[in-house]
């Protein structure tokens, strides 16, 4: 629990699920992904997060992408598995990714349209009873009350809350409300919502940037744990536009615009699945290489194509 915690509040990098021409999971691209991740030093990589298209996985996926990443990490970096969908799969898969050597587990925020809040906190808790590693709880819902939050992140077993909603208010409340042996509050919404995450009292952040740029995630992290938010909003303002693209269209191209950032630089890792959005238009595209050039990843002269 003790290791955990102290990766949580460094970056938690989501790499993406490369695919092949074929459509089947490209092993070989991705131990290239992780394996550069966990060379520049991320202290802990989410295997099967949002970013890795977790939801358009099927479990067989899920599992060879927890495997892949697992032994391409080799041990350098923590390594959180995402689990999810229907409880007993979540608990499945938290088992198999716990005896292949994961350190930790990430449960999904319940998709159900007749999810209550309350149950959603149940749901988190189950997984935790039923697993024996610590998990992190993914919450992208504001429509759990504070004692629910709460019941979650006071589990033994949870060692962080991914709070991923923009209400400041309630993450304020639930830091306000928590004791020494509540889980750690970690900022769900990347490098953007950072400052004002640290600020409320979170630490740590997750990230798809670490995909492409981890040395500059890396930057705004150290630049945070120093205090020197003069320095996070410089480098949060080289990334503001990757991120705006990112939330577009509802947030449908998330992950979208990473493996778009991939491809540029020479990952060829396929399209986004259904019901994300594939790709992006010439416009977007063009715009996306702007940015790559100005971060100094991608060469001036490289077309966007």
């Amino acid at each position: 629990m003790k290791k955990v915690r102290a990766a949580l509040e460094g970056i938690s990098g989501v790499h993406v699920t490369p695919y092949a021409t074929s459509g089947d999971i490209d092993r070989p691209l991705l131990s290239r992904i992780v394996d550069r991740i966990a060379g520049a030093g991320i202290h802990n990589i989410v295997s099967a997060g949002n970013t890795g298209e977790f939801y358009a996985l099927a479990a067989d996926e899920v599992r060879t992408v927890h495997d892949g990443a697992i032994e391409a990490n080799a041990g350098r970096s923590l390594l959180t598995a995402g689990v999810g969908r229907s409880l007993k799969e979540a608990i499945e898969l938290g088992r198999r990714a716990r005896d292949k050597g994961a350190d930790a587990l990430m449960a999904h925020q319940p998709l159900d349209p007749f999810a209550a809040p309350q149950a959603q906190a149940a749901y988190f808790k189950a997984i935790a009873d039923a697993v024996d590693v610590p998990l992190i709880a993914y919450v992208r819902s504001d429509a759990m009350s504070l004692g629910d939050i709460l019941s979650v992140a006071n589990h033994p077993n949870v060692a962080g809350v991914k709070f991923a909603t923009t209400n400041l208010m309630l993450l304020s409340e639930c830091i306000r409300s928590s004791t020494g042996a509540t889980a750690l509050w970690v900022c769900g919404l990347a490098e953007g919502w950072a400052p004002a995450f640290y600020a409320a009292g979170a630490r740590g952040f997750t990230s798809g940037l670490v995909n492409i740029d981890p040395a500059r995630s890396l930057a705004i992290h150290a630049a945070l744990e120093a205090g020197r938010f003069d320095r996070v909003r410089e480098l949060v303002d080289t990334i503001a536009k990757f991120e705006a693209m990112r939330t577009r269209f509802g947030n449908g191209a998330n992950a979208t615009v990473v493996k778009e950032a991939l491809r540029l630089i020479g990952f060829p890792v396929g399209p986004v699945r259904l019901p994300g959005l594939p790709r992006l238009d010439d416009s977007d595209r063009a715009i996306l290489a702007e940015v790559l050039r100005a971060w100094g990843v991608l060469a001036p002269d490289a077309e966007a194509e």
